[in-house]
């Protein structure tokens, strides 16, 4: 794979964290033009809390398949995954603790109740824990290709969730990240189907 494939995916990832990056300079409590702390209920914290949890297991996936290949092309995807989605855990977690705000609960995605596709209860895109098994006994090209496929399905329900906080957000810095890990993760959506389609699958 050149190096050339990578920049847009490079570029979307770039602009995803320099978003997040903005994000937090907007957070201090001590400046006059940080927004209102969003209420319990809300889009915002419903979306920081979840996608939190969202972004751990595609950063658990990448730690796994990485000691479960050598191949360059899928490491590096693994590598910016875990550096990019781990990052950006913590700006939402660090959200939640300015906010005063859980970090867990007991009605995970009741924020997309009510939106246009909107799944209620159920996190779109995880993995099962068998899923997850599988690809922990998986190795070469068996592991790439079912990582490829499970971090498939994981970006498309990280757009999903991603999508709805951009439309019913109500804090500027979480819809400016939700809006780069859209590109960002439809950029490498675009990139691992080229990349399963080099393994035949």
């Amino acid at each position: 794979m050149t190096g050339r494939r990578w920049l847009p995916v490079a570029s979307a990832l770039i602009g995803a964290v320099a978003a997040a990056l903005i994000a937090v300079s907007t957070l201090a409590p001590e400046d006059s033009a940080a927004p209102a702390t969003p209420a319990a209920d809300s889009v915002d914290v419903g979306f920081a809390r979840d996608m939190a949890v969202h972004h751990q297991q595609a950063v658990e996936m990448s730690f796994i398949v990485r000691d479960r290949t050598d191949d360059e092309d899928v490491r590096l995807l693994a590598f910016d995954i875990i550096n990019t989605q781990a990052n950006q855990r913590g700006m939402m977690l660090g959200w939640l603790e300015v906010w005063d705000m859980p970090k867990s609960t007991s009605q995970p995605m009741s924020w997309m109740a009510g939106h246009s596709g909107g799944h209620g209860w159920d996190m779109p895109g995880m993995a099962t824990d068998e899923e997850l098994d599988e690809l922990r006994r998986a190795g070469g090209r068996d592991a790439e290709v079912l990582y490829l496929r499970l971090m498939t399905e994981h970006h498309r329900g990280g757009v999903e969730m991603a999508r709805a906080a951009v439309e019913r957000a109500g804090s500027e810095e979480v819809t400016r990240l939700a809006a780069g890990m859209v590109d960002a993760q439809e950029s490498e959506i675009s990139l691992m189907a080229d990349m399963l389609a080099e393994r035949g699958a």
